[in-house]
């Protein structure tokens, strides 16, 4: 854990701050004042700095603007109870980073660099967390290509950015899925297991048809079969069927998520039997026609657990109860209380940095 950083740091002169309504907050366009930069070029990373946030300047020949080589990441940083402020396993997050970064031959993030970005920038922006339980303060590290060249080919210099923003929750209320059955979002020994911008711009097609028709979501299935479950629009995905929490396995195609890393183990800590298993929507069709407890959920980063209400499986739609005594929302609150310093840490997952005072 950083303690000493040595990322200069120019302080904006003109901060936003006084005009930030942390009652009414709109994500995704809030950014905070600041933002952490660092370029890549002759094969190592330089001119790591803390600057006001800015617009970029890139050449419209930048190859990130033309094939592809794009990656990102998303983690929380939460005010606790004592002023401290957590940002939430940036260890797992970095690793799953650069697993993306390899994918896409792009060079790796140190470590330390990684780390010491994250403390700088939260902790000159720190008064941008919300007080608010439910509130939290978004980072968004991502890498790009940066060579100025037209030419299929593996750019030699980058940019690594890491840009912050308050945020509260990310779906307003509980989700209206359909179960996807002739787009796939991914395929074994694609990219579907990292995070690059591709995989997101390809699922726009079929969720915008699938609001259309009422739904907010897409259960994504395989690409093989296009029968087993996958993930839940930008979220992984699980359900709850008689006591059993089953998620899918990470088998190259789906998202390694933070967030459903958390929840296993917290289930499993609570004494619920976890199945990271194949689970085929003719299975969960059955289960819902046969009237057994069924809680469906997406989970991740940004919306962290998101219940869903309604699944449309071909022309047939199922409604799924959602009560306040759900196991999902035991969940939500033991990953919220961790998060929120308010039980002991026994995973060891809050990376603290201490208050000010």
């Amino acid at each position: 854990m950083p303690t000493v950083t040595t990322i200069p740091v120019t302080r904006t002169r003109n901060s936003r701050l006084p005009d930030f309504d942390p009652d009414h907050i709109v994500f995704g366009n809030n950014p905070t004042d600041h933002m952490f930069i660092a370029s890549y070029r002759d094969g190592s990373w330089n001119d790591a700095r803390v600057e006001p946030l800015q617009q970029l300047t890139l050449s419209p020949l930048a190859l990130c603007l033309h094939y592809g080589q794009t990656v990102f990441e998303g983690l929380k940083a939460y005010r606790l109870e004592n002023g401290d402020i957590s940002i939430f396993r940036p260890y797992k997050h970095h690793s799953r980073l650069n697993r993306s970064l390899e994918r896409l031959c792009m060079p790796e993030v140190p470590e330390e660099l990684f780390m010491e970005a994250l403390h700088t920038l939260v902790s000159l922006d720190r008064d941008w967390i919300p007080a608010r339980a439910d509130s939290s303060l978004y980072l968004r590290p991502f890498v790009i290509a940066t060579e100025p060249r037209i030419g299929v080919k593996v750019s030699d210099d980058y940019l690594f950015i890491i840009l912050a923003l308050p945020m509260s929750s990310y779906y307003a209320g509980n989700l209206k899925v359909k179960v996807e059955t002739e787009f796939v979002r991914a395929v074994e020994g694609g990219t579907g297991a990292a995070k690059c911008g591709g995989n997101y711009g390809a699922a726009f097609y079929p969720t915008q048809k699938a609001k259309e028709q009422g739904y907010d979501q897409i259960l994504w299935t395989d690409g093989k079969h296009n029968e087993f479950l996958e993930e839940s629009g930008t979220m992984n995905l699980m359900f709850l069927i008689d006591d059993v929490l089953i998620t899918p396995p990470l088998a190259g195609s789906i998202l390694d998520g933070v967030t459903r890393d958390s929840l296993i183990a917290i289930a499993r800590e609570m004494g619920i039997v976890v199945a990271e298993r194949s689970f085929s929507y003719h299975e969960l069709e059955a289960a819902l026609l046969t009237g057994k407890k069924v809680e469906a959920f997406g989970v991740g980063t940004a919306a962290v657990i998101s219940p869903i209400e309604l699944i449309g499986i071909g022309a047939n739609q199922y409604k799924l109860p959602v009560t306040d005594n759900a196991v999902l929302f035991q969940l939500k609150k033991r990953l919220q209380d961790i998060r929120l310093g308010k039980v002991p840490d026994t995973f060891g997952w809050n990376d603290i940095i201490q208050s000010e005072a």
